[in-house]
């Protein structure tokens, strides 16, 4: 008896020591009012930022929608990867210097309004965000359902979606949202069963008139799309302009994402740059089922980190819907623009979305590369003893800096030439896996690190392009580097490259930008296996690979179908352009391979490439 009198009051204490602890985090909101909870988030953000102990605590929000506005939100000054710079930013939860945090939604809809960033981690330290979705109320992508085609006068019929927010100016169709509007330029295409269509890519929407002929029904005159469409396409209006993406991470530290979904953002689904260890676990960026009305989700890429390092796991997702790639990791080359001395340079961030923000710091380990080569420089590599803006106070905002390195630099190193910087400390390991991409435009997948990088056990469903991209480029987007451990297993590709897009020169392309590859003597990519994948498609082009040494295809099967007609320009399985220690063996290909036809080789050695059975 008394030992469960003692059971009891242990319990009492431990309950009412959580409950006290919980009640002084709240997020003190009706769920289901459409009261403005952004009012609540720069509250409860406030009481997380003074909190004086530091072990882990959760809030949990009660399961509901919750609507968050612009006007009662953090205002933040924030430059963003391969994002618009401007400023400055609305945001509903700016989690800012704060550490063991799990948010935990329950399963809640967050709805946001206006032109907003809903979540920002900025100098965070293990925060946990966990169930829970995001979209917008009113979306900058609309979309027209096509009803009626006059082709001989060049006239569409369509309904515009979602409803209202749009006004018809001088013949010009406005799109407009609840603090903003634009003007779209570009256009997808899909069809009924939302998939992007067959050879059409990045259409112009440059109709020479609009006209209103019902609410929510446009009559589009003089648009090209009247010789190609048919009534029941679909097309997704779009701009090339992304200002903010749905959840922002920046020089943070052990971030978990679990059971969060990003049904729309007007950037990237997620943003990461400067951070370590990021895991998304049941992350998607996905429409709401098979019954959402409608065909988009992003303006550009599902997840992008830039410059992180650790590990970076992605597992368990889905992708679809979106107007860029899945996933794109990279780091970002910085132009070198004067030698001062022999231990010191300026550079400058070159791509007009990326700058304003940190790109290294004290003790990190760089090297340098020659531009049109995409040639590593004497295989030298520096540490930087500092570096420092030169065209801002700080490095917010920055786009020059000035680096001194503990080490002197290569004689050949300066503004005469065409050389960029690599940071090779802010370098991930990636591990993507279990996840599914279907119905995007672009690339399904893009890697550009030296670490280790595991895709495994995906589905890859119709991807508009590409299906993974091994990237590096030192002249147009200035995204590193080069790859040195690649395993590309067990994932199942099903008729991806239904368009042509820029690198997509296979259903797996090794295609790192390199102006002179005639003169280049070293090999950019290295170390890649492809094994144990299963190929379905209707064209010929399966591996392109430039500058490659190392590559092994092997235990792989490939079969054919007639779902759409062969159009591409390469007309074999494999294309290899400077390469070296090539094997293709145990592979299974429905129609067998003829080692003549089906694969080509340029600018390598005749014993570039070992094909065995």
């Amino acid at each position: 008896m008394l030992k469960n009198i003692y059971f009891l009051f242990i319990t009492m204490i431990i309950f009412t020591g959580c409950t006290s602890k919980q009640q002084d985090y709240t997020f003190d909101v009706k769920p289901n009012t459409k009261k403005d909870a952004s009012v609540e988030a720069v509250k409860l953000i406030g009481q997380l930022q003074s909190r004086k102990d530091t072990t882990h605590i959760t809030v949990t929000l009660k399961k509901g929608r919750y609507d968050f506005y612009p006007d009662s939100a953090f205002v933040r000054e924030y430059f963003i990867s391969n994002h618009d710079q401007d400023n400055p930013k609305k945001v509903a939860f700016a989690f800012e210097n704060m550490k063991n945090i799990t948010i935990d939604g329950q399963g809640s809809e967050f709805i946001f309004h206006g032109r907003m960033i809903p979540i920002s981690l900025l100098n965070a330290e293990n925060i946990t965000l966990k169930n829970f979705s995001i979209d917008f109320e009113v979306p900058a992508l609309r979309q027209l359902k096509v009803l009626e085609v006059n082709e001989k006068d060049e006239e569409i019929l369509a309904e515009i979606y979602p409803t209202g927010n749009y006004r018809v100016e001088n013949e010009k169709l406005i799109i407009l949202g609840e603090t903003y509007e634009i003007r779209p330029e570009s256009a997808m295409s899909f069809r009924e069963d939302k998939r992007l269509t067959y050879l059409r890519r990045d259409l112009n929407f440059n109709p020479q008139s609009v006209s209103e002929q019902s609410p929510n029904i446009l009559s589009l005159k003089g648009w090209d799309q009247a010789k190609e469409t048919s009534p029941g396409e679909r097309f997704v209006l779009r701009s090339y302009y992304r200002p903010t993406p749905g959840i922002f991470l920046s020089e943070s530290h052990n971030t978990t994402i679990e059971n969060v979904t990003v049904h729309y953002a007007e950037g990237m689904g997620l943003l990461a740059q400067m951070c370590e260890n990021i895991t998304l676990d049941g992350f998607s960026v996905c429409l709401k089922g098979d019954d959402d009305p409608h065909y988009f989700t992003t303006q550009a890429d599902a997840t992008h980190f830039s410059a992180c390092k650790g590990i970076i796991v992605s597992q368990n997702g889905l992708y679809e819907g979106m107007a860029d790639d899945a996933i794109n990791v990279h780091g970002t080359y910085l132009r070198i623009t004067k030698r001062v001395d022999d231990y010191t340079l300026q550079v400058r961030y070159m791509h007009p979305q990326t700058w304003g923000f940190k790109w290294g710091e004290t003790g990190d380990s760089v090297q340098f590369i020659e531009s049109e080569k995409m040639e590593i420089v004497d295989g030298h590599i520096n540490t930087i003893a500092t570096i420092e803006a030169i065209d801002k106070p700080s490095e917010l905002g920055a786009k020059e800096f000035e680096i001194k390195f503990n080490e002197s630099l290569p004689l050949e190193i300066s503004e005469k030439g065409k050389f960029g910087i690599e940071n090779l400390t802010w370098t991930p390991e990636v591990h993507f896996s279990n996840n599914i991409i279907r119905n995007n435009r672009a690339r399904g997948s893009l890697f550009s690190t030296p670490r280790r990088i595991v895709c495994e056990n995906n589905l890859f469903d119709h991807t508009h392009g590409t299906a993974i991209l091994l990237c590096g480029d030192c002249n147009g987007w200035f995204e590193t580097g080069a790859c040195r451990e690649v395993i590309i297993r067990n994932n199942h590709f099903i008729n991806a490259l239904t368009a042509n897009y820029q690198f997509t020169n296979a259903v797996i392309s090794i295609y790192p930008e390199i102006p002179n590859l005639e003169d280049q003597k070293l090999f950019f990519h290295s170390g890649i296996v492809i094994e144990g994948n299963t190929f379905e498609t209707f064209d010929r082009p399966l591996v392109y690979a430039k500058s490659t040494d190392g590559l092994i295809f092997r235990n792989n099967t490939v079969m054919f179908n007639t779902e759409f007609k062969p159009f591409h320009w390469n007309k074999h399985h494999f294309f290899f352009e400077k390469v070296r220690n090539v094997l293709i063996e145990n592979n299974t290909f429905e129609n067998g391979l003829d080692q003549v036809n089906d694969v080509r080789t340029e600018l390598s050695d005749e014993n570039a490439v070992t094909i065995k059975k």
